[in-house]
């Protein structure tokens, strides 16, 4: 049984409430992964997973995007006042900038050329920027999930590399599941008023990443590195992969990871719902 199971097992907890706050908190400092990415072995690849690691076309733009995450989520920490929701949104932006350590490390194991990197800056305010990168993450690790499971299943990723790269993967999931808490919480603990606007700036974040993704996908055909992993990701994966199969194995891969945590903490909805809506429509 993980920290989190054992954590706050006595009684429900009310959403929005001190209890709760704690819970979510404590449950992502409390599954702190201390590994360093300085002293990873990555393992020795033969020539073709070499090459065909090499071929992803997601390094430049996956790099890139853990170096605006981690700015965007300190640049949040560094507004919040309650000292535990601090703590623990420091500790985030911690792990999304040794996510790029991770990153970059790789890619310099493997002989991966990158493109030189943007000097990275916050876009827009604090709370903006910290809600674009939690949602964006709830929307890319949902597929990142499968599309990690099916590359082992497959083989296109040996057994070692995968079991390397497992808590960059799972910490991705703590992050959607304290960021959805946050979320929760914190909608419900503001002023009445402000309540209007903070959900027009959840749908405006919404249409912002829907539009970004538009954008991504216009981009693909000129051949330009991009961040959708499930488009990108999937082709590389394996030209024959079945897209309802793909959908089943995010599914069952994003309540794997969600299960070791407190069943108390709400879980990430939107993106598997409309996953389950998708493929009910395949079944049709």
């Amino acid at each position: 049984m993980s920290f989190a199971q054992e954590s706050f097992a006595a009684a429900p907890v009310r959403i929005g409430s001190e209890a709760h706050k704690t819970l979510f908190c404590q449950t992502l400092l409390g599954t702190f992964d201390p590994y360093k990415p300085a002293v990873i072995d990555w393992p020795k690849l033969d020539a073709q997973t070499r090459d065909r690691l090499v071929r992803l076309p997601i390094w430049d733009i996956a790099v890139q995007t853990e170096g605006r995450a981690r700015l965007n989520v300190a640049s949040y920490a560094a507004i919040t006042a309650d000292p535990l929701l601090r703590k623990a949104i420091e500790l985030n932006a911690f792990e999304e900038g040794r996510h790029k350590h991770v990153l970059s490390n790789l890619v310099a194991a493997y002989g991966i050329a990158l493109a030189p990197e943007p000097e990275y800056v916050v876009q827009g305010d604090p709370e903006w920027a910290f809600m674009v990168t939690g949602y964006s993450e709830c929307i890319d690790s949902f597929f990142a999930f499968g599309l990690f499971e099916s590359a082992k299943r497959s083989g296109f990723f040996p057994e070692a590399l995968v079991d390397t790269f497992e808590p960059v993967i799972q910490e991705e999931a703590r992050h959607i599941l304290f960021f959805v808490n946050w979320a929760a919480w914190h909608r419900r603990t503001m002023p009445f008023w402000r309540r209007p606007f903070f959900e027009l700036k959840v749908l405006a974040v919404w249409l912002f990443l829907i539009w970004e993704r538009i954008g991504i996908a216009r981009d693909v055909g000129g051949g330009v590195q991009d961040n959708n992993f499930t488009v990108t990701g999937a082709k590389s994966v394996g030209d024959d992969i079945d897209v309802a199969e793909l959908i089943d194995i995010c599914l069952a891969e994003n309540t794997r990871r969600m299960n070791r945590y407190d069943r108390r903490l709400l879980r990430p909805f939107a993106v598997p719902a409309l996953a389950q809506l998708a493929r009910r429509f395949m079944r049709a």
